[in-house]
């Protein structure tokens, strides 16, 4: 069964759910885009490591999950004769977050010249870790002005709602998500795909060198496969809320469409009634 939207499930954008999504719909894009341009060209699955830290202030938490209070406990006696066992009373602890940091995997496609291995064009897909406020942003800006600098194309995928958008000189632009398109030889123009929650995904060519066909990537077919295999239907609860959340407006939409699509239960097995 297809999702209940006609772009992007917002429901996919979980924590639970979206780093799977990232990796399916990686290997989507690099098995649709092969056939159309082999065998002039081939595609490298790469891999981009952030060091994610927990003391991010828009994240960070403290758990209380023990009040504040002391109890008593008895310690652990020794057998000597004529002394009196001491009763420690010991000070509960508040149970907190310390800053850590943790390596993040991300995978990234680059289409490269079969014979000089020269990367003609890097496809990124977005995660939280290059839109919210850190050094993983910080350092995939990097990478993308370098890109950008360079005779490389550059496409950019971003399908979560969360966290700022990666600049553009088109500041007034706003949208749910959007897929960046940026051919080398237009620079400083590029093609933005502005879409939001209600819309559909969009189909767009794939920016190789000028003499080239442009292969084409059909976002809405390529969802509709990733979802299946994923067995998303079966696996998201469409009455609970998205996270992130919508707004009002956006989120009974949302949760209208997900309850008409809604699987029924599974039937019992019989024996197990």
């Amino acid at each position: 069964m297809p999702s209940p939207f006609p772009g992007m499930d917002p429901y996919l954008e979980h924590p639970d759910f979206w780093q799977e999504t990232h990796h399916w719909l990686t290997i989507a894009i690099a098995d649709t885009i092969m056939p159309q341009i082999r065998p002039k060209y081939e595609i490298a699955i790469k891999q981009n490591i952030y060091k994610n830290h927990t003391n991010d202030y828009n994240n960070n938490s403290i758990l209380v999950s023990i009040p504040d209070v002391a109890i008593e406990h008895q310690s652990n006696t020794i057998n000597v004769p004529n002394r009196s066992v001491a009763i420690a009373t010991l000070t509960v602890p508040i149970i907190v977050k310390v800053p850590t940091t943790e390596k993040i995997k991300q995978t990234y496609l680059e289409v490269r010249e079969m014979t000089t291995k020269q990367v003609v064009t890097a496809i990124e897909i977005l995660s939280p870790v290059n839109k919210r406020s850190g050094e993983g942003r910080i350092t995939y800006l990097k990478k993308r002005q370098s890109i950008l600098g360079s005779l490389t194309n550059l496409v950019e995928i971003d399908l979560l709602r969360k966290w700022e958008s990666m600049p553009i000189l088109n500041n007034s632009i706003e949208s749910d998500y959007r897929i960046l398109v940026s051919p080398s030889d237009r620079r400083p123009f590029a093609e933005l795909y502005a879409f939001n929650l209600r819309d559909s995904l969009p189909i767009f060519p794939l920016p190789l060198r000028e003499e080239d066909v442009e292969p084409i990537l059909n976002l809405p077919e390529l969802f509709a496969g990733v979802y299946d295999r994923a067995g998303y239907d079966y696996r998201i609860d469409y009455d609970l809320e998205p996270v992130p959340p919508l707004s009002e407006e956006d989120r009974v939409w949302a949760t209208q469409r997900g309850r008409e699509t809604a699987l029924p239960c599974p039937p019992l097995i019989e024996g197990n009634q």
